[in-house]
Formats: structure tokens, sequence, C-alpha cells
């Protein structure tokens, strides 16, 4: 007989799920870990879900604080995005994060569940921020590689045109959107081999926008998102510091349509992390 789905999510926002703002659920996000769950609970009732991610999280704390409870679980599945923080960093040991990477992977894999790991995006943040590229380009590199070297699965979403599109990013431009996250759970059931009802977001052609809109967005951006982020680097603190993990315990799946009329809560800024 075949064994239910024992899904566990691992990470910082980007498998939380800030930017798919939904007042109903924890931590007041959905995302593309939940929908991926949504999917594979309706075409399996028996399957549970954790969500262990929280924003924020650099590598040595995903590490630390996810991986140990992650396989007390017993997981079938396991989705694990860590590293992404740790490369907005001024200083960087990207050798020394890798190995780090690596050796989570080769802990997790050794559980016997199935793998999903990820490359990560050049988000389009501002043309200050360009060499960020680079590191990007070879944690990539290396992720690709330790996919390869352990038979894990690979999203490998540097390649997908769809994320040039703004529209699958949220105002702060780092978090995608909740067309990001939608398209996102659909590449990731694909990976998977799973079925679902997922379609891929159609948007109207794009308004032109005058150079002094761009230069007014920007202005905005810096005010309302960088000076934000910036201050809590300085501070030493992070957005999810206040935050638990939104799923921590195995659960049957909580489809959208059971949820009760959103409800406003208190919520730690999204923006950056």
């Amino acid at each position: 007989m075949k064994q239910p789905i024992r899904f566990v999510a691992l990470g910082d926002s980007f498998t939380e799920g800030v930017g798919d703002n939904d007042l109903r659920l924890p931590n007041n996000c959905r995302g593309w870990a939940d929908r991926v769950a949504e999917e594979l609970a309706r075409h399996d009732p028996a399957t549970r879900y954790s969500n262990l991610a929280i924003r924020g999280r650099r590598l040595q704390r995903i590490i630390n604080e996810q991986i140990e409870p992650a396989l007390a679980m017993q997981p079938t599945v396991v989705t694990f995005y860590a590293g992404g923080n740790d490369l907005l960093m001024a200083r960087l040991n990207l050798a020394r994060l890798m190995q780090d990477y690596e050796q989570a992977v080769r802990r997790i894999k050794a559980s016997g569940a199935t793998v999903v790991l990820f490359t990560g995006y050049n988000v389009p943040l501002s043309p200050l921020l360009e060499p960020l590229k680079l590191r990007t380009a070879i944690y990539n590199r290396h992720i690709r590689r330790i996919a390869a070297a352990y038979g894990t699965l690979l999203v490998d979403y540097w390649c997908f045109e769809k994320f040039q599109d703004p529209r699958m990013w949220s105002p702060d431009r780092l978090h995608m959107s909740r067309p990001g996250h939608c398209y996102m759970a659909k590449k990731v059931l694909e990976v998977l081999g799973a079925p679902h009802n997922l379609t891929s977001p159609a948007f109207p052609p794009p308004r032109s926008r005058t150079f002094t809109k761009n230069i007014a967005d920007d202005v905005a951006w810096l005010k309302r998102d960088v000076g934000p982020w910036l201050s809590r680097r300085v501070r030493g603190v992070s957005s999810g510091d206040r935050l638990g993990a939104r799923w921590p315990e195995l659960m049957p799946v909580v489809l959208p349509e059971k949820l009760g009329t959103a409800k406003a809560r208190p919520q730690e800024s999204s923006r950056f992390s």
C-alpha cells in the first residue's frame, strides 16, 4: 500500500509565503508551499503538511532550528530553500555557506525523503544592487552541482521567463506576488510529477511607464522597504524574530474553501527579511 504523503517545507520568507497575503492564515500569508500541499491533498486526502519556514532566517538558523524537527516527522517530501538572506549580507564567505548547505542536504537526503531544492533568481531590485547577480550565479552553480550529486529534485527558477514580469513580484521587489507564488506552486508540482489543476498566470499587456514614474517608484521603494530593512540589519534584528513557524506540526491540509472570513491581525512587516 502506498504510504500517505508527509510534506515538510523548510526555509525562509520564500517558503513561508511572504508576498501572498491571506489574513485568514498564520503569519497572514499563504504561499507556494501551502498551494502545493493543497493540490496534493485534493488528490490524496491523507496528505499531511508542515511548514517550518520563517522569514529572515539565514542558512545556519534554518539548519539549527528546522532540520531536526522536520526529520522527526519522518517526511516523505522535503522542500529546502536557504541561503537567500545570506547572499544579501555585506560580508559573506560563499564557499563556507555552500559547504554548510551541502551538509544540510546530505542530512535531509539520508532520511529517505524526496528532496526538492531551488536555485535563486536575479530579483530586479535596483541597478545599485547588480553585484548581487554574481553571488546568485555562483550560488546557483553550487545548487545545481549538489542536486546532481545527491540525486535531489531541482526547481531551477533562475530559468523561468515568467519571473521577468514585475507583476510576479510584490511591491518590495524581493518577494513573489500572489501570481508568482501560484506559478511557483505549479512548477514545484511539475517537478514532483504530481497531478494538479493550477494554471500559469495570464497578464494583460503592461502599461508604458515614464522615466519620472520609474524614479518616483524607486524613491518610494527606498523609503518604504530598503530603509527599514537596513535599519533592522544595523540593529541585528529580523522581521521574523517575533514569528513562529506557520504550520509547526504535520497536520491535515487546510483547504482555502474551508477557511472562514478574513480577519485582520497584527503582523510584522513583510518587507524584505
